[in-house]
């Protein structure tokens, strides 16, 4: 009987230690060590919970406002997709337009058997493509004149996202292209009405008339809810917010394109700017960023090439006297950011790091004097600039633009 007792009251007490416990909940599980599990952990109040998913506080990596459009941060990417609220922006100073997806609609005409009006359900009815490609402005490096500290300040306008849309051939085999097209010009919706000339070979290749980017809809600063996406080409070809595109038998010479964006050439010539040559960047270590000291360093960067995909990456650390091949990192696509890494061990002197693209075309991304010698413009101005770009490391640490 007296044994009973004892396990009924032991059966008790361990009762109410673990009724103690429930109570406690997730809040505070004490840990054998008798410390708090879990205690720096807060319930998120219902008031703060959002349908449409945030981001934690504690991060805080946002673009950069300029002239003419927020810079992506490229020194906290990972992988190679940019977060869609984190893409780059250009529209030449125009505010994106508000426009009801239920009232907008796609005029397709010019030297064609069958002009066609698409709404955007009409146009979702059709075979859709999802394709991974960068986009980057033409002037993105352009103006580094040594105020630009970090690599979002030198190289932000650059981003690789998932587009998703209809191929254009789809749209052109459906209104009929005449014998006689032999280029296209897009147009947007936006106040400024920009627009844009497009060979023909090039659109029925691989153009695309996207409406997703990285599994939703456009944002309405990307062209919501219509924009062309032209892989590899300088970024004023993605005609956003697009509402029209007529089928001609001449290039138009649009504005941006005879005046904003043609390089001057050795031959006194300009050269209307299309695909964008192989280009890469370290992200880390970069401008702004600090070493706590000497020891191992992970090298990282991106590459890109609008020629095709990425086949190679060096990394020098002595300014270009040597070089070593950096690992690619999975997925390697064509037209598309490609992440690369390399190990390294600093010994705490001063370091001048640089990374050098070869594409699978066997392009090679050139140096500043090689650009220099094919344009008559400064190697450090200019439209597509892809030079090979330099970062100091000093022996505290600090890492410092060296293109100066």
């Amino acid at each position: 009987m007296k044994a009973k007792e004892r396990s009924r009251r032991r059966f008790l007490r361990e009762g109410a230690a673990l009724a103690g416990m429930a109570a406690v909940g997730a809040g505070a599980i004490r840990s054998a060590s008798c410390q708090t599990i879990g205690s720096e952990i807060s319930a998120v109040p219902p008031r703060d919970r959002r349908d449409y998913g945030e981001r934690s506080r504690f991060e805080n990596a946002v673009r950069l406002l300029g002239q003419w459009g927020p810079r992506t941060p490229l020194q906290e990417s990972a992988g190679i997709i940019t977060p869609s609220a984190l893409h780059f922006m250009a529209a030449h100073g125009y505010e994106p337009p508000d426009i009801d997806p239920r009232q907008h609609r796609l005029l397709i005409h010019g030297l064609v058997d069958r002009p066609l009006i698409f709404t955007l359900e009409e146009l979702k009815r059709l075979p859709s493509v999802s394709r991974i490609h960068f986009l980057e402005c033409g002037g993105n490096t352009g103006g580094n004149d040594g105020r630009q500290k970090t690599v979002q300040e030198t190289h932000g306008w650059t981003s690789c996202a998932e587009w998703t849309g209809v191929l254009l051939s789809v749209l052109l085999r459906e209104v009929g292209v005449q014998k006689e097209a032999r280029w296209l010009v897009a147009e947007g919706t936006e106040a400024g009405k920009h627009t844009k000339s497009l060979p023909l070979e090039k659109v029925m290749d691989d153009v695309l008339v996207a409406y997703g980017q990285n599994g939703e809809a456009l944002r309405p600063e990307q062209g919501y809810p219509l924009r062309l996406v032209v892989p590899g080409w300088v970024g004023v070809n993605n005609v956003k917010w697009l509402r029209r595109i007529k089928v001609v038998d001449q290039v138009y010479m649009t504005k941006w394109e005879s005046s904003g964006y043609a390089n001057m050439m050795e031959d006194g010539k300009a050269r209307s700017q299309f695909e964008m040559g192989p280009k890469s960047v370290i992200t880390r270590p970069s401008g702004g960023q600090r070493l706590p000291g000497r020891g191992y360093c992970e090298i990282t960067g991106l590459a890109w090439s609008g020629w095709g995909a990425i086949r190679r990456v060096e990394v020098s650390t002595d300014g270009g006297r040597t070089w070593k091949d950096a690992e690619l990192q999975e997925p390697v696509l064509p037209k598309a950011h490609t992440r690369f890494r390399m190990d390294w061990n600093w010994n705490g002197e001063e370091a001048v790091l640089q990374s050098r693209s070869t594409d699978d075309q066997g392009g090679v991304q050139p140096t500043v004097a090689e650009m220099e010698r094919i344009r008559r413009s400064s190697g450090r101005a200019g439209l597509g600039m892809n030079a090979i770009f330099s970062w100091k490391l000093t022996p505290e640490g600090s890492v410092q633009n060296a293109m100066v």
